[in-house]
This record gives structure tokens, sequence and C-alpha cells, in this order.
């Protein structure tokens, strides 16, 4: 069952995630060589606390961490560790925060230093995959338009869309109905109206589309070992078009 929100529920949520883009800009700007991803996943749950929030990853499902930290090849889920970050990396970070009994979720794949031509084009093209699926957040439209959106940004480019991978509807919990794939026909499923809000997050390969599952049961990478990168936005459908809750940093202190 899709849960839509109120208008002071979708106020909540944007005070959240104004909390998740702070996060975002503050883990992007300590991102260089040398940085461990647990020194980065001890900042994120610092500024969150101290903005009245809680992260909404730690502790969920027996989660570990306040964030999900993925290099390289990982898509997602990646658990904070020892790992320094290198020259030429690329880094996945997502970040979800609850704050008065709602969730935000967002997430930027970012640059470690130089990186490679074609690395820098998975990032452009992964990024503009997410502004055309934003797009598409528009009341009238059907579900699968937003996956259409990805999938034809993706292939266009000659990236591929991880499958077996969704976006999802957020809110009272971190994971609602609907499932929303980042492929796919367009103009079926449900009918967009307003109040629905949706987390919507492209995940693409520079190589293969397959994925593989590391032992600790929540990193997912790629399974050919091929880059990828992830960006995600939690949108509300508007009379006004799409709102996205997690837009640019709002300083709050």
């Amino acid at each position: 069952m899709i849960i839509r929100k109120s208008p002071a529920e979708i106020e909540s949520m944007a005070h959240g995630g104004a909390i998740v883009a702070e996060t975002l800009t503050l883990i992007g700007e300590h991102i260089r060589p040398g940085v461990t991803l647990v020194e980065l996943d001890v900042l994120a749950e610092e500024l969150i606390l101290s903005q009245g929030g809680r992260p909404t990853f730690k502790g969920y499902r027996g989660y570990p961490a306040s964030t999900c930290l993925s290099p390289n090849a990982v898509v997602v889920h990646g658990i904070p560790n020892d790992y320094a970050l290198e020259e030429g990396d690329v880094l996945s970070v997502d970040v979800g925060v609850t704050y008065d009994g709602l969730v935000a979720d967002s997430a930027s794949t970012f640059p470690v230093g130089q990186i490679s031509a074609e690395a820098e084009r998975l990032l452009d093209v992964s990024s503009a995959a997410l502004d055309a699926a934003i797009e598409q957040c528009r009341e009238g439209n059907r579900l699968s338009d937003i996956g259409h959106a990805v999938q034809t940004v993706a292939e266009e480019a000659g990236f591929s869309v991880v499958r077996e991978l969704s976006g999802h509807g957020v809110g009272r919990t971190m994971h609602e109905d609907p499932h929303i794939p980042n492929y796919g026909s367009p103009g079926r499923g449900p009918v967009l109206t307003e109040g629905m809000t949706l987390a919507i997050e492209p995940m693409i390969s520079a190589g293969r589309p397959e994925i593989v599952v590391h032992d600790d049961q929540w990193a997912i990478s790629t399974r050919d070992g091929s880059l990828a990168a992830h960006f995600e936005h939690t949108v509300a459908i508007t009379p006004a078009g799409p709102r996205i809750l997690t837009a640019a940093p709002v300083l709050l202190r």
C-alpha cells in the first residue's frame, strides 16, 4: 500500500532532508586520499545527532553504522571500515535521517582526488539520470516513467542499470511501497498523485549490471568489478511538480 503524506508530514521530511543534505556536504568536504571510511561515518553521525535527527540506518535490520559508504565497485550498502581512500577512487555516500518520526534519504557519489575521464563520465551520467527521473515525478505520470528515464539516460551513454536494486517509497519507515525499478517501459504502474514521497536512486555500472553480495550480507558490488555510481533524492509529488526534500544544504545551526 502506498502511504501518502500530509503537508505537515512532508515539511518534517524536508527538515530531515536538510540534515541529510548538510551531512552529505560535510562528508564531501572531508573526502580525500588517506581518510578512512570510519572517520567519515563518525563525522556524519555527530552532525545528524547535533541537529536533532537520528541516523536511520544505524540498527536498521542490524546495520552497524550511520552511513553506507561504498567505494569503487561497491554499488550500495558498504559498511564503513578502516579502508583509507586512495587517489582516483569514487565513493558513494548514502545517508538517512529520521526526524519527527519521518525518514529522508539521499546519496551522492564523490570523486577522490583526480579520477579517470571514464569515472568522471559515469558520475556525470548517473547524476543526469537522477535529474531525468525526478523530472518524471509529476501528478498524472505513471510510476514506470521514472525508471524508463533512468534507463534511457544510462544506456544511451553506454552504461548499465543495476536491475536487482531499486528505489522505493519512504517516509514513515525506511522502505515503503512502491518498489521503483530503474528500468522498464513508460506508462505503466500506479499513477503518481499528490502526497507520494519517493526515494529515487539510480544505481549504474560502468560495466555489466550483474551484482554480488559480500560475505557481510550488506555490501553489494558489481560482479565484474566495474565502477559503480549511486545518486539519490527523496522527492514529494506536489501539484506544483516534484519537490526535492533532500536538496541543496540548508545550514541549520
